[in-house]
């Protein structure tokens, strides 16, 4: 069986269209028309419903293309690990990571691979979660950072840190006196929230019921920055992860640490379980987790 049809097979799922599959793997359609009846003939079953309207993969095609993913993952891999050191990470890391977290690990990513990891190149690219997992299946990345939830534990989770969520309110509310606060006595408040679609949504709503707190669905925000203006002209209180509150530009808002319990959200670092770098994801998981340890201890939230 060639390695090179199978491509041709994975390029065809991904377009759904002959000429533009044939022109992203650099041969003609009837070259590709060709070799895929080859494939189909190699292993006497039907991949495909063939009709001049449009391409309609069978059910076993669909889940040998799943399966071919994985092989040409692992060949991939292979390749990288016979090009690079068993003990330095490959030169180009294609790395996703949640948009609550991107721009304030950022400066902590670029700094850790320019003294630890010289040779990488890092690529970031920020997307919510379930667009994050997306690319990881489509090797659009090779892993990801993202919080730990029941869609990421199909992968191997690597643990990074626990990032503890502070509580944001206007220096004109009357929490603004205190420096933390018991999580019991914020009973019936209403919570400012970011969309459905973010992942600390469900984070937070999760405390909402426990501690009988009322998201207040009068203001949805897309994004933190949105969500901490809101807070800062007096429209409401909200969750904030810490490291998004250490820019000196945070004086807008007061964050109040929460106690009994202090809530919390788990970073991950994800990959798939068949990836065999998994050597060098844990050298960088170290790397990540240890400077970060660090950091969250020293127990700083602007006043």
């Amino acid at each position: 069986m060639n390695i090179r049809n199978l491509e041709y097979l994975v390029a065809l799922a991904k377009y759904r269209h002959f000429q533009r599959a044939a022109e992203a793997c650099n041969v003609s359609q009837p070259t590709l028309s060709a070799q895929l009846r080859k494939l189909e003939n190699e292993l006497g079953l039907q991949l495909l419903e063939r009709t001049t309207r449009k391409i309609r993969f069978t059910q076993t095609g669909l889940r040998l293309v799943e399966q071919t993913q994985v092989i040409l993952r692992e060949i991939e891999a292979l390749k990288n690990m016979a090009s690079s050191s068993q003990h330095s990470l490959s030169q180009t890391l294609d790395i996703g990571i949640i948009p609550t977290l991107a721009p304030y690990i950022f400066s902590h990513m670029n700094t850790l691979c320019r003294e630890n990891f010289p040779e990488v190149e890092m690529e970031i690219h920020e997307a919510q979660t379930h667009h994050l997992l997306a690319m990881l299946e489509s090797d659009a990345i090779e892993c990801a950072i993202v919080m730990a939830s029941k869609e990421t534990s199909k992968y191997v989770e690597l643990p990074l840190f626990e990032e503890p969520l502070v509580l944001g309110v206007s220096h004109k509310h009357p929490y603004a006196q205190l420096d933390e606060i018991n999580m019991d006595h914020l009973k019936n408040n209403k919570i400012l929230m970011l969309d459905d679609g973010n992942c600390l949504h469900s984070q937070i709503l999760r405390y909402c019921y426990q501690f009988e707190l009322e998201p207040d669905n009068r203001f949805i925000a897309m994004h933190l920055e949105t969500l901490r203006r809101s807070v800062a002209f007096n429209k409401g209180i909200a969750f904030f992860p810490l490291l998004s509150t250490q820019e000196e530009t945070r004086d807008e808002v007061k964050y109040l640490r929460c106690v009994a319990p202090e809530p919390t959200r788990k970073m991950v670092l994800v990959f798939h379980r068949s990836d065999p770098m998994r050597k060098k994801y844990e050298m960088l998981r170290n790397t990540i987790a240890k400077h970060m340890e660090k950091y969250l201890q020293a127990d700083s939230i602007p006043a």
